[in-house]
């Protein structure tokens, strides 16, 4: 089974790129590169990313995109999410980061943009920006058991790799079961739900990316032009 890198948060950063494609030509066995959004930003132009991720060079390793946060504000802005427009970049920076995002992309990339899915479904893993929620949806290693759960159970997975939050973590849902308890108009039901071990990680952002092993299970936390770090609680 080979590798794949998992990478998020370049907004626009077409050298980090570039650093992130030269570090994976070293590794062994990295054979896929998913790109779970923020492809873009509101501080710097992004077409030349955006260029280079739709048309790669002959030593790319292709890679494969879905949308995040800023891709989602933007497409509303402009039109493409029906009456909504980009609330949450107004609510979290202001007006002016919503005209410096417009400003930052070129009109030609939307319809790409717009046509980037929300997740892949890789054997029993999940890819999400956010979750399986929304695109928004921050996951940390402090979320708590429950919502961690729920995000896994609506998509049918044993593991949720999350972007949104920027931070790189491993958390392990351990086997058990859940007990419920409905009380109607027909009496009363109890029923006991077995869940099986299950695993959220998050895989960082920016220079903070992930290589993972889907044949041992094995995550290993990397910093674009420094030395890698074992999986473990989390950091980033």
């Amino acid at each position: 089974m080979e590798r794949w890198a998992l990478v998020s948060g370049l907004q626009g950063d077409l050298d980090l790129y570039e650093q992130i494609q030269k570090e994976l030509k070293q590794q062994r066995g990295v054979a896929n590169l998913f790109v779970l959004g923020d492809l873009i930003g509101s501080q710097r132009k992004c077409n030349a990313l955006l260029e280079r991720l739709r048309q790669p060079k002959r030593a790319d390793l292709p890679p494969d995109c879905i949308y995040g946060w800023w891709e989602e504000q933007l497409l509303a802005e402009c039109g493409y999410r029906g009456e909504g427009k980009a609330e949450g970049l107004r609510a979290e920076q202001g007006e002016a980061a919503v005209g410096e995002l417009l400003a930052a992309v070129d009109a030609d990339h939307l319809n790409w943009l717009a046509s980037l899915q929300f997740g892949f479904i890789e054997l029993d893993c999940a890819l999400i920006h956010g979750s399986s929620a929304d695109v928004g949806d921050r996951l940390t290693e402090n979320t708590s058991a429950l919502v961690l759960l729920d995000r896994l159970t609506r998509l049918d997975v044993n593991r949720l790799f999350t972007a949104r939050c920027r931070r790189q973590f491993r958390l392990e849902l351990s086997g058990g079961s859940i007990q419920s308890h409905v009380k109607d108009h027909a009496g009363e039901q109890q029923s006991e739900q077995a869940v099986p071990k299950r695993s959220v990680i998050g895989i960082g952002g920016g220079r903070h990316y992930t290589l993972y092993d889907p044949a041992t299970d094995h995550i290993e936390f990397r910093i674009a032009g420094g030395p890698s770090n074992a999986s473990g609680m989390g950091f980033g």
